[in-house]
């Protein structure tokens, strides 16, 4: 039997076999890679990949005067799978097992055929068959992870941009916070003061010390996302939102302003670290910016699916209060760092809440956005989650939301 007539018989058998073949991709990747399995591959475009992936590998063996050029639609497809795998937090390792996998899976089929054609002689006819498949495999990997790496490059330019513009701004507010204690500290030891200048110093020094304090809380918080994502807290969303409530009942008590939830809050997995930062920043900016002319105070915390969740995997937040609200000039401007200093409303805080909430829902996928409202402002983000399935966790987060 000569070469090209076992390459055509072994390539006809893949393209005929790549419904197959993909559903033991799929089912031996499923255990291999920290994605939920009905992530791996979110929609059914994205789930024609595999097929047509593996189509294009069985072409390619076919016929041995073809080859895979760099606009053909077989590395269109592997670039898209580049993609959708950089978004979904692959790891560099996880898409070098997925081939691995998959070229595992190919090369079964092609020991199969071989033996049921029975191919005598020297073996150069399978050798010669063995390596368009490995050609076919090496292209196909190596641009999948070309544009995972492209992606993951621009990723990590724009962050350390990011985070060398935010090192300023820290280290400028940090140090305009520290200027201001030293100096309320230095007055109430070198000059005689009234019972009334000493008690305003003293404010000055644990206002700025409370302010720093929280600047520090939201680091720590940030230096979290940091960590491998085994390794990061999940929660359900109503016990995340009943945690940071709890946190910020007393100040809610102070400025006489009720912190309403409203049910049900879905029952989805967040990354606990996320919710409770954006939530603790969205809120206490309501309470802070509560109208002492209403007789009501509130701020409402609610939740949603997103209308396309089974293909989004989206859950939505809301904060909304009846406070002062924004002038809408300002509200493109709202999540730029230290914005909230040149506003004209005498609120004490760091300007850097807003911008906080920006850059960690964004570092996981989400959005952030505000809209201004009769009553007065409405925060929502959105973040990537899962949905919890399990009926005991179910009712428990039922339980959760209306307690």
């Amino acid at each position: 039997m000569s070469s090209p007539n076992l390459a055509q018989h072994v390539g006809r058998s893949i393209r005929d076999a790549r419904a197959a073949i993909a559903g033991r991709w799929l089912e031996r990747l499923t255990v291999r890679v920290t994605v939920a399995p009905r992530q791996i591959f979110p929609t059914d475009d994205l789930l024609d990949h595999m097929p047509l992936l593996i189509e294009g590998i069985g072409a390619f063996v076919e016929d041995s005067t073809q080859a895979i050029s760099a606009d053909s639609a077989v590395v269109h497809h592997a670039r898209e799978l580049g993609a959708l795998r950089h978004a979904q937090g692959f790891s560099e390792y996880e898409i070098l097992k997925e081939f691995e996998i998959l070229g595992g899976i190919l090369f079964t089929v092609v020991k199969n055929e071989v033996s049921a054609v029975g191919l005598t002689g020297d073996g150069t006819d399978g050798i010669a068959c063995s390596h368009r498949l490995f050609q076919a495999l090496a292209v196909i990997q190596q641009s999948t992870t070309a544009r995972f790496l492209e992606l993951a490059r621009d990723r990590t330019t724009e962050r350390e941009s990011r985070l060398r513009a935010f090192n300023r701004a820290l280290t400028h507010e940090m140090r305009n916070r520290i200027s201001a204690t030293l100096g309320a500290g230095q007055m109430l030891q070198s000059l005689e003061l009234t019972p009334e200048e000493r008690a305003s110093l003293s404010a000055v020094i644990v206002r700025n010390a409370d302010n720093m304090r929280l600047i520090l809380e939201n680091l720590l918080e940030l230096s979290r996302l940091d960590l491998d994502a085994r390794q990061q807290r999940h929660v359900l969303l109503p016990s995340a939102i009943q945690e940071v409530a709890r946190q910020l009942r007393d100040l809610a008590a102070d400025r006489a302003v009720d912190i309403r939830i409203a049910a049900p809050i879905p029952a989805v997995e967040v990354n606990a670290a996320v919710v409770e930062l954006c939530l603790a920043n969205l809120i206490s900016n309501g309470i802070k910016y509560s109208d002492s002319a209403n007789a009501e105070r509130w701020v409402a915390i609610s939740a949603k699916l997103g209308a396309e969740f089974e293909a989004a995997h989206e859950v939505i937040v809301t904060v909304e209060d009846n406070g002062l609200g924004i002038p809408e000039a300002s509200l493109t401007q709202i999540f730029e760092r230290f914005f909230r200093a040149e506003n004209a409303l005498p609120i004490e805080g760091t300007g850097l809440g807003l911008s906080l909430v920006k850059d960690v829902v964004e570092t996981v996928g989400g959005r952030v956005w505000v809209v201004r409202t009769a009553a007065g402002s409405q925060f929502a983000f959105s973040l990537p989650c899962r949905r919890v399935t399990d009926p005991i966790n179910a009712r428990v987060a039922e339980s959760v939301s209306q307690g």
